[in-house]
């Protein structure tokens, strides 16, 4: 593989500190859900983040596999991604993904192939595949 890019960032005080970024375009305070034992706090967490970029990264191989595909994609589309997470029965911890295309106006049987196809260009997907479950929906 031949790197195009590469992202720095960095983190202190794990979920109730701050991550940024070397180049400070991402400046973030973290803060631990509840539902992980945490404060609630005003911060995001590294699922949301993870979240945003698993989202954007899946719309981008979308439009890629939509011009590809010669497929218009229509206005408004979205993807949102859930991302949870949980205790493992091996042991410790694990994430599942949730991915939602919102394609109106798109056939399903099209929207769906679309979505499965992106699902093997996007880089994230390839990152986690075999890893972290992945479920594929339409919104």
């Amino acid at each position: 593989m031949s790197i195009l890019y590469t992202a720095r960032a960095s983190a202190n005080k794990g979920r109730q500190g701050r991550a940024w970024s070397d180049d400070e375009r991402l400046d973030v305070q973290l803060s631990t859900p509840a539902a992980l034992g945490g404060d609630d706090g005003p911060g995001t967490n590294p699922e949301q983040l993870f979240a945003a970029g698993y989202a954007a990264c899946f719309m981008s191989a979308m439009g890629l596999v939509a011009q590809q595909t010669k497929i218009k994609l229509p206005e408004g589309a979205k993807v949102e991604a859930e991302v949870g997470i949980g205790p493992r029965a091996e042991g410790g911890f694990g994430l599942e993904v949730t991915l939602i295309g919102h394609l109106p106006g798109l056939e399903t049987e099209q929207a769906n192939e679309l979505m499965a196809k992106t699902e093997q260009v996007c880089p994230y997907s390839n990152a986690t595949r075999g890893n972290v479950k992945t479920t594929l929906k339409l919104g």
